[in-house]
């Protein structure tokens, strides 16, 4: 999962024929080393389709997801880690690396209330099993820590670092998404610190979700304390242009965060680059 690489959401977040071909094709245009999926509706993925479209175009993927209300890990424990190996095999299906993102839960579940002792009890035994079939097929498996309005279960770092120790499995990683710290953690340098173990995955997305450089994120922190823990893993651009009203409602997207998807791709693309290559990650 190295590389430099941009969320599909850029071009899509149905991942269906049509916009599979829609979204490699403007990744192809920027030249970026991999792609991230939204396997938002696993079971409906045309996988023999999106191989064959990543291996015409030469481009790596990870999928990432989260996971439906039914299926929620802190609720649902069994139906979540089943829901995870369905994810895992359209992953491996798809020829991807690695499925990430809001494993652990849902985007948009909030109680109202702190954590529980039984929710974190019930992600750990979730995650196992996700853990578990991913060793089982080769694949790498990931969590998401996400802000506190998205989910109130894992928001930072350090909470992911410990739901790992807490799994003991040896094949999850931490994803961090500079929006999410932006708001949770106290400094973004701290967040990569605590993470560090297990950072493999970073999204590169701006305060607002928009145009990388045109907001508040502390870049330079961001960019050096990488640089000082010496991250080999995946740099992906994710800014939301489409959404979907399902998950535009979890995510809180209620109006464009940026012109196009060319002006973020134009601005915000050589913007991240520039700024990995200063601080020697690419």
């Amino acid at each position: 999962m190295e590389g430099f690489g941009v969320h599909t959401s850029m071009w899509t977040m149905n991942w269906d024929r049509a916009g599979a071909e829609r979204a490699v094709a403007g990744a192809k245009k920027y030249d970026v080393d991999f792609i991230e999926i939204p396997m938002l509706r696993p079971h409906e993925i045309d996988t023999d389709h999106t191989r064959a479209l990543l291996e015409k175009n030469g481009l790596r993927a990870i999928c990432s997801l989260g996971l439906p209300q039914e299926c929620w890990a802190s609720v649902h424990p069994e139906k979540a880690g089943e829901y995870l190996k369905l994810a895992l095999d359209k992953t491996k299906a798809c020829g991807a690396e690695a499925l990430s993102g809001v494993t652990f839960g849902g985007i948009g579940e909030r109680t109202g209330v702190s954590p529980t002792e039984q929710e974190y009890s019930n992600i750990a035994k979730a995650l196992a099993v996700g853990a578990a079939h991913a060793k089982k097929i080769g694949l790498l498996f990931g969590i998401e820590p996400v802000n506190r309005y998205e989910n109130h279960l894992i928001n930072t770092g350090w909470q992911a670092r410990d739901m790992i120790h807490r799994v003991g499995a040896d094949n999850i990683f931490i994803h961090l998404d500079t929006y999410h710290m932006n708001i949770e953690e106290k400094g973004a340098g701290n967040g990569i610190l605590d993470a560090r173990e297990f950072l493999k995955y970073i999204h590169l997305s701006e305060s607002d979700r928009g145009t990388p450089g045109e907001g508040t994120c502390d870049w330079d922190e961001v960019f050096s304390t990488l640089a000082a823990i010496n991250f080999k893993g995946g740099l992906a651009m994710e800014s939301f242009i489409n959404m979907p009203p399902e998950v535009g409602f979890g995510l809180a997207v209620w109006r464009p965060v940026a012109e196009s998807h060319d002006e973020v791709m134009s601005k915000g693309l050589p913007f991240l680059r520039n700024k990995a290559q200063q601080y020697r990650l690419i």
